[in-house]
């Protein structure tokens, strides 16, 4: 994927380099970091002889989303365990979920304190006798196969960066950069959720040190968003031409301005960071914001 450079003030002002690596890009519905962690999870389900993908997600989750249309396209069955059993009393699904439904996604429905259960063996084999046999992908589809496939983002000249910027959700994708960069290169990861348990997370993917997590950028936990982000995302996307998802690939981007403006890099410091694609979430978003009456994502 091509490396699109960011000239903006701010950028000029701290004499940096900032560029953006269009992953979002990689293919119109399975988008950027969720490509790369599907690929290797539905090639080790092919080779198992596999014919379901079972995976978790909430109501508006990239990864429900992706694990559909990769299973569409690859002939596998695919089973959403889905975050919240009110949603199923809903006739009309919102646009992730019609989008993964239409591509021959069944959903099943929990509460919120039996999905918290969705790691325990048991639970495994409640699904196992309702659904039978199945190939199951993680929340956020993070697993070592997760991670070989994001060891595939870098390439060439990204090799050339001081710093590597990316989203953080489950720990896959910073885990698989931290892998394939070099000991040089400095890898920060900019997480969308509240907590520190991803220290923890990360270090079992990860085989090198050199990242850090930026935990000052989360808006106040997973999927929530402000009018300044709003404002962020919408103005970045009038200045540059890339759509930003709220997220993930907002939150990033609107702390590596931060740190620039505070004079966190170098002069001459080369930062590129990883658009990791969500986009298709904006629409489930905005239908949040106009009931909140706050202005849309464009």
């Amino acid at each position: 994927m091509h490396n699109q450079e960011i000239v903006l003030k701010d950028t000029k002002k701290a004499s940096v380099r900032l560029f953006i690596k269009r992953e979002d890009l990689i293919h119109p519905f399975i988008s950027g970091n969720k490509f790369r962690k599907l690929k290797y999870n539905i090639s080790e389900a092919e080779k198992l002889k596999h014919h379901t993908l079972l995976t978790f997600g909430g109501a508006f989750s990239n990864h429900i989303a992706a694990t559909a249309y990769a299973g569409f396209e690859n002939g596998l069955k695919t089973i959403g365990v889905i975050r919240g059993e009110e949603l199923a009393d809903k006739t009309e699904k919102n646009a992730t979920l019609s989008f993964a439904e239409k591509h021959g996604m069944i959903f099943k429905y929990v509460s919120r304190s039996d999905y918290r259960e969705k790691e325990d063996p048991i639970f495994t084999n409640k699904l196992k006798e309702e659904f039978g046999d199945f190939f199951l992908v993680p929340e956020g589809g993070t697993n070592n196969l997760a991670v070989k496939g994001c060891e595939e983002i870098l390439e060439g000249e990204d090799f050339n960066f001081d710093y590597i910027c990316t989203a953080v959700g489950t720990g896959g994708t910073i885990s698989g950069l931290i892998n394939c960069s070099q000991v040089r290169q400095q890898v920060l990861g900019f997480p969308a959720l509240k907590g520190n348990f991803l220290q923890t997370e990360i270090r079992k993917f990860a085989n090198q040190d050199n990242w850090d997590l930026q935990t000052d950028y989360h808006f106040g936990g997973y999927a929530k968003i402000n009018q300044e982000l709003i404002h962020f995302i919408n103005e970045f996307k009038d200045e540059t031409g890339i759509p930003l998802d709220p997220v993930y690939t907002g939150k990033m981007m609107f702390g590596i301005l931060n740190l620039i403006k505070e004079g966190y890099f170098k002069e001459h410091t080369k930062i590129l960071a990883i658009h990791t694609g969500g986009l298709q979430g904006i629409s489930g978003m905005n239908e949040r914001l106009k009931q909140k009456n706050l202005p849309l994502i464009k």
